[in-house]
């Protein structure tokens, strides 16, 4: 956020769709975390109570912090909120709703390409799990008004939660979850108006969620689960590695940030702030935030 401060943000209730859910911040100053604070919920009159879900937080180039998140009973279902903070005050302006159609950010942050143009990694899911189709939304008035750009895919692939690099070459490529064990990509050679199909990369991932950053001397990090699927969901995810790429293609684990024969560690954030430092936070087990701060070395 600024003045070295680092926000996160995650959503917290009974349990997940329950109605009490709702979406809270914590902030970190002086190497300690605030008390959690609730800023948004579902409520829409005194009877009828939706959930929260999957918050995003986006800085901006006007160095507004806006935070994005969903409501609605089910990831089918939902619809995209927003609110913006005023960073100075620490204080967030009323919740807005998004345009129809458009869903904000689903998992992962956007990117800001020059002064106007963001773009929104994004995705939707049908209510048992029939379609995953991802896709990019894009704003060329820094958020005012917002088109979608899909992101293609074979017959029986389904990609969802997409996060975006900014390459050498000007080009932006999505890192996409998959049902095909691996992670995927797209890349748009027209800022994120049009995509190729989706093709696999050679790292392993068992259909969960990963997150990644253009780093800014160059080179790039992504936080994945290099296991294998199974017929639970949490199958794979017992362990979570830190790669790092020169050019966005082939990726090298550079760090084990888990390694458990059972649990779940996983949806994880990784963001670099101004001054370089990498912040990564992630699910720990469902039950606790875990986050980790790392200097890199860019010579």
């Amino acid at each position: 956020m600024g003045n070295g401060s680092v926000m996160a943000a995650w959503f917290a209730g009974t349990h997940e769709r329950h109605p009490d859910v709702a979406i809270y911040t914590s902030s970190n100053t002086s190497g300690n975390w605030s008390y959690p604070k609730l800023v948004a919920d579902g409520v829409v009159n005194d009877t009828l109570r939706y959930p929260c879900w999957n918050p995003v937080l986006f800085k901006n180039n006007r160095d507004e912090v806006v935070l994005f998140y969903k409501v609605g009973p089910s990831p089918s279902t939902w619809w995209g909120m927003y609110s913006i903070m005023d960073v100075n005050k620490e204080a967030w302006s009323k919740s807005h709703r998004l345009p129809e159609g458009i869903l904000g950010p689903i998992k992962n942050k956007p990117i800001q390409v020059g002064d106007e143009l963001v773009l929104s990694p994004s995705s939707v899911e049908s209510e048992e799990g029939a379609i995953w189709k991802s896709h990019v939304e894009i704003s060329a008035d820094g958020g005012a008004t917002w088109t979608k750009s899909h992101i293609p895919s074979e017959e029986g692939v389904k990609t969802i939660q997409p996060t975006l690099l900014q390459l050498p070459n000007g080009n932006i490529k999505a890192l996409l979850r998959s049902n095909q064990d691996v992670i995927m990509e797209s890349v748009s050679s027209d800022s994120g108006l049009t995509w190729s199909m989706a093709s696999t990369t050679s790292v392993p991932n068992p259909n969960s969620g990963i997150d990644a950053v253009s780093l800014k001397k160059g080179g790039y990090l992504m936080v994945y689960n290099p296991g294998v699927s199974g017929e639970d969901w949490s199958n794979g995810r017992e362990k979570l590695h830190l790669a790092y790429s020169v050019d966005g293609n082939e990726w090298a684990d550079v760090l084990i940030l888990e390694d458990h024969k059972e649990g779940e560690y996983s949806y994880p954030a990784i963001i670099q702030d101004d001054q370089g430092i990498i912040h990564i936070s992630y699910t720990y087990d469902r039950s606790k935030i875990k986050y980790i701060k790392l200097q890199v070395d860019q010579q």
